[in-house]
């Protein structure tokens, strides 16, 4: 999978319309924004993630002797067309928000400034990428503050989507903010911390509960989680279990992490009692791990309890995104640069007011409230205009102008948030390691206010437009003849 040559990773009409802009105009410098519309799971905030692999696609874009024989055997496209891509690769300029930091709808985290054709091709690539991994990105961190600072681990990848879903998913796990992965190919690749216990199986293919766990402990003594819910969790297998922790403690081995898991029943219940039974043997110390179908809104509900839960493994319903499976975000043209090199804004109009798009070549600037460092607001403008945070800032709602916020000179800083990765086809960029993206994710996280972090009916965080901005849109809106 590592060596996959991803050029053909495309949909037909990026092909056939690349050769009708070959064969009708030409090959004129256009943007594309990538931007979505709603956060997942109807949450306050998204995590951005997967720029590294749309780095490799872009850096490996070219089509192989073989690409353009499979093409040529389509019967779709012209021997001139087959000789151009032939030559392919990659010029144009392409600038995006960092992975790990927290993003908004209706904001560009990818701008595309390239040659038609070559924005067109590597529209479909990009979105599969930054569309799955911001989604499993942005569960992972819910589920994360559901955690309330207990460590998640991922658990998800033999219910992934396919082995790519499952690694990729695992490396987004823990930009979200998961400590650690079951996947062991991701545990390599990234280099990040693989974890994991061990299955009913190893109990069953035992004589009994306490010979398995006697036999783990021996040859895990500092990793030692016992899977107590087999054959009975509180009868057999929280009692095995401190047998075997007891017989540690007189061997003189003291482990650097064990306790118990659970992985079916009253989980809040359950954990509640083993807690008792494990402090009350004088193993106050030991974990409690969960599992089983655990989410964001189960994992509330425990803490809500008051389950005895100190670590959680997290499958299913974090890897596939389960009650929320796509991210939804799109790729739309905004500018057309014309003879003097000036970029003529361009707009999408539709009956949905929601997909109506943001023209021009545009940037964003991320605006935080001086005090606290949280973030008040992200404006989107166009390239080139410029603020001053000593000066007054007037803020509207781009849907409803009346909606007005003034933040006074001072109180304010801004930061432009749109970086450059890629200029005339060479990469200006050099992505952090897995753990590093992990890093600036929680301190990005703690940018934003409790209320937009919370699970249920989150703050909003608000995206305007400048004045210059919105005056264009409208403009361009009503210069639409019916």
């Amino acid at each position: 999978m590592r060596a996959q040559n991803l050029t053909l990773l495309t949909d037909l009409y990026e092909l056939t319309m690349m050769q009708g802009y070959f064969e009708t105009q030409e090959n004129e410098t256009v943007i594309f924004d990538m931007f979505f519309r709603e956060n997942p799971n109807k949450g306050g905030y998204s995590v951005m993630a997967g720029l590294e692999q749309v780095i490799d696609y872009i850096k490996n874009l070219n089509f192989s002797y073989e690409d353009v024989d499979y093409l040529r055997g389509l019967g779709l496209f012209s021997e001139d067309f087959l000789h151009y891509l032939s030559g392919f690769h990659f010029s144009g300029d392409i600038y995006a928000i960092p992975e790990g930091s927290v993003i908004f709808p209706r904001e560009p985290i990818i701008k595309v400034i390239a040659p038609i054709m070559e924005a067109q091709l590597v529209e479909t690539a990009i979105l599969t990428i930054i569309n799955h991994q911001c989604l499993i990105a942005t569960k992972a961190s819910r589920v994360v503050h559901a955690a309330q600072g207990n460590g998640v681990m991922e658990f998800g990848l033999r219910r992934a989507q396919g082995p790519d879903a499952g690694l990729y998913g695992a490396r987004a796990a823990i930009i979200g903010g998961c400590i650690g992965t079951s996947n062991v190919l991701a545990g390599e690749m990234f280099d990040v911390p693989v974890l994991g216990t061990h299955a009913h199986s190893w109990i069953m293919s035992f004589k009994d509960e306490y010979t398995a766990f006697k036999e783990y402990a021996r040859l895990y003594p500092d990793a030692c989680t016992l899977l107590v819910d087999t054959y009975d969790t509180l009868k057999s297998g929280v009692p095995n279990a401190i047998r075997v922790f007891k017989e540690m403690r007189e061997a003189g081995i003291h482990p650097k992490n064990y306790g118990i898991r659970l992985d079916s029943g009253d989980l809040a219940y359950l954990s509640k009692k083993a807690r008792k039974m494990l402090d009350d043997a004088g193993f106050t110390d030991a974990v409690i791990a969960a599992s089983n179908d655990l989410d964001e809104f189960l994992i509330n509900d425990l803490k809500i309890q008051g389950a005895a839960i100190t670590s959680w493994g997290v499958g299913t319903n974090l890897i596939t995104s389960k009650d929320c499976p796509s991210f939804g975000g799109v790729y739309k043209l905004a500018a057309i640069q014309n003879d003097q090199g000036e970029f003529v804004p361009k707009i999408k109009i539709s009956e949905n007011v929601e997909k109506i798009t943001n023209p021009g070549n545009k940037t964003i600037y991320r605006i935080y409230d001086k005090e606290t460092g949280k973030i008040r607001a992200d404006l989107i403008c166009f390239v080139g205009e410029k603020y001053d945070p000593s000066q007054d800032l007037l803020l509207f709602d781009p849907n409803a102008t009346w909606k007005k916020t003034r933040l006074a000179g001072g109180s304010y800083t801004m930061k432009e948030i749109l970086k450059p990765v890629f200029i005339r086809g060479e990469c200006k960029y050099q992505s952090p390691s897995v753990r590093e993206i992990a890093e600036y994710c929680r301190q990005e996280k703690e940018t934003l206010w409790d209320e937009t972090k919370r699970l249920f009916n989150p703050h909003k965080v608000y995206v305007d437009l400048s004045r210059k901005l919105y005056d264009t849109k409208t403009a361009l809106l009503n210069s639409v003849e019916v």
